[in-house]
């Protein structure tokens, strides 16, 4: 199995970026993925996910209402989109893949998802 994340890059305080993750070596419709990232010297911290059918979605309160997590089970992939950038987005994107099929609802915590990208590196500078 592997997940690879693209998409990131260095953009200013208040511009977008569209992060996708394509997950290959297994079907993941039946699972959530989500999306944690890691700044320098602060633990991994969760961000965003959503649910196996795409439908229900849960989100870090640091970034609610300014970035949204989507999933694509045809394509395998998960992807977030990122407005309104501040520097404290600043970290290491990491997504990944709930270990429960079929969980009702998208897991926050960090050890429910098995499988993880390498990460793509978010730099917003102000």
């Amino acid at each position: 199995v592997q997940l690879v994340e693209s998409g990131g890059g260095s953009v200013q305080a208040g511009e977008s970026l569209r992060l996708s993750c394509a997950a290959s070596g297994r079907n993941f419709v039946g699972f959530a993925m989500g999306w944690f990232r890691q700044a320098p010297g602060k633990d991994r911290e969760f961000v965003a996910a959503v649910s196996w059918t795409g439908q229900k979605t849960a989100y870090a309160d640091s970034v609610k209402g300014r970035f949204t997590i989507s999933k694509d089970n045809a394509k395998n992939s998960v992807y977030l989109q990122t407005n309104s950038l501040k520097p404290e987005d600043t970290a290491i994107y990491y997504c990944t893949t709930d270990g429960t099929p079929f969980r009702d609802e998208p897991t926050t915590d960090a050890r429910d998802y098995n499988y993880w990208g390498q990460g793509t590196q978010v730099t917003v500078s102000s």
